[in-house]
């Protein structure tokens, strides 16, 4: 029997996700698009995040999960899932967000009609229990290299991306921010990023304080992938993290 190749590979490393990993799974699950596989790498999880993939491949054979044996970090497990995916597309997915059920379909469909290598889309933010939080985070039309570094507007769980166009990639060995990096090294690649701007997937988030802590890191992580990935003199960097400082705090108040 000739096995056929799924079109799309959704990746999505997990670590400690018993709380949220059926939820995230069920929303892939529900895509009106079915050619899909779903990579779940378990990054060395010490709670029943292991149990719940287990159950999750035998209820759905296109669900593959890979164990590691220690944590590793998201870059770690997705470069994992990376080289394993089947897919000409990959798509990303983390762990405790989750997607509309025509997801799948309007951004495949959006990148095809276009030949886009790179897509993104809108989002919605959701609580830590899954209600909507009413703040949608819309998709420009388009994303360059210079407009990245100036506001990182790409989600990654709205992450599309043609690798019969780009070629096989991976992500920097960061522990933080390897996900911009990697938008950051395609776009000066000479790629750009094109945005659909519907609502097609809703990001946890978690207490006010946590969010006010993930803010203050993602924002140390920026600089760092500003001036030590892509090597930003000082003045440069100054500049582009000033635009990416006012770029967030709009995206959050407003």
């Amino acid at each position: 029997m000739v096995q056929i190749d799924p079109e799309v590979s959704v990746i999505t490393p997990a670590w400690n996700a018993e709380k949220t990993i059926e939820e995230v799974i069920s929303s892939v699950r529900a895509q009106t698009f079915a050619n899909w596989e779903m990579v779940i790498v378990d990054d060395g999880s010490s709670d029943g995040t292991r149990e719940k993939l287990v159950a999750a491949t035998l209820a759905d054979e296109r669900i593959h999960p890979v164990f590691l044996s220690e944590n590793s970090g998201a870059a770690a497990a997705r470069n994992k899932a990376l080289y394993l995916a089947r897919g000409r597309f990959v798509a990303f997915l983390d762990s405790d967000d989750r997607w509309k059920p025509d997801k799948l379909a309007k951004q495949l469909a959006f990148m095809k009609k276009h030949q886009y290598a790179f897509t993104f889309t809108g989002y919605e933010y959701m609580d830590a229990s899954g209600r909507p939080l009413n703040k949608i985070i819309h998709a420009p039309q388009r994303v360059t290299y210079h407009d990245l570094l100036k506001n990182t507007i790409v989600g990654c769980l709205t992450v599309m991306i043609d690798r019969n166009q780009t070629g096989r990639f991976q992500m920097p060995d960061l522990r933080s921010r390897q996900d911009l990096a990697t938008w950051l090294k395609l776009l000066k690649q000479g790629f750009t990023a094109y945005g659909l701007d519907e609502n097609l997937s809703a990001y946890r988030v978690g207490s006010r304080n946590a969010l006010s802590g993930n803010k203050w890191k993602a924002a140390k992580k920026t600089w760092f992938v500003f001036r030590r990935v892509e090597g930003l003199p000082l003045p440069e960097a100054c500049w582009y993290f000033c635009h990416y400082a006012a770029n967030a705090a709009i995206k959050r108040f407003s």
